[in-house]
């Protein structure tokens, strides 16, 4: 086994007023060379937009995006003709393929949005642009991998265009579960949303994170109401 631990602390910071940002990896004003990218896992910003703010309309490409808000409500409005709010306990990706233009604001006048914007390379370029958005508050379970993302149109949660899996671990109790890879060429980044887990020895708190890979299955010994998100990906892009 081959692992990474991503301190919360050693993150990129911005403050731009209306938004304060962290990145788990190089990004705008950020650049580490030693934090470019975990596999296809290219982003993964920690996000706090203020009432009534956000980003204007701008383009992407050739990119798997991926939102999930944790508190507030997140409107959306993009080429394609989508419109909407995305909101706690939802999941939102858009395949940008051959290119799509979005805009992304705080819907509220009075209170904050958060929200995780992740990027995954895809497996596949210039593929015909989709939007998708998902309620996974309605499948929730406690104490058990809760699978949001994976590249199968008919498998539970979201897919995206490439051999990826998202699962979240939330906890009521002290908990310890086994994830099993689904591919032997991927890995997989724990980040730890809050609460705290021991992963082979390494304990990580609130926003750290620990990479994974050359490794079949590993254990989370989580404490009680810590929340988990695990993204396995292919390790080569």
């Amino acid at each position: 086994m081959k692992s990474i631990y991503h301190r919360a602390e050693s993150r990129g910071g911005q403050n731009h007023g209306w938004l304060k940002t962290k990145h788990s990896f190089s990004f705008a004003n950020f650049h580490d060379p030693k934090k470019m990218n975990f596999g296809a896992l290219r982003v993964l910003n920690d996000d706090f937009v203020a009432p009534g703010m956000g980003f204007g309309m701008h383009s992407h490409a050739n990119m798997e995006i991926i939102t999930i808000p944790m508190a507030g409500e997140l409107h959306h409005k993009d080429s394609m003709g989508n419109s909407g709010s995305i909101k706690s306990g939802e999941i939102q990706i858009m395949s940008a393929g051959t290119g799509i233009q979005h805009s992304e604001f705080n819907g509220s006048k009075e209170h904050p949005v958060s929200f995780f914007q992740i990027w995954i390379n895809p497996n596949k370029l210039n593929v015909e642009p989709r939007y998708d958005q998902f309620k996974i508050s309605d499948f929730s379970k406690s104490n058990e991998f809760q699978q949001i993302i994976s590249p199968s149109k008919t498998d539970e949660g979201v897919w995206i265009q490439q051999n990826s899996w998202f699962n979240i671990l939330k906890t009521t109790q002290k908990t310890t579960r086994k994830y099993n890879l689904h591919k032997e060429e991927n890995g997989v980044y724990i980040f730890v949303i809050s609460g705290s887990a021991n992963i082979n020895g390494q304990t990580l708190n609130s926003r750290d994170a620990l990479g994974i890979w050359e490794v079949q299955d590993f254990e989370i010994e989580a404490e009680e109401n810590a929340e988990i998100l695990l993204i396995e990906v292919p390790m080569a892009i």
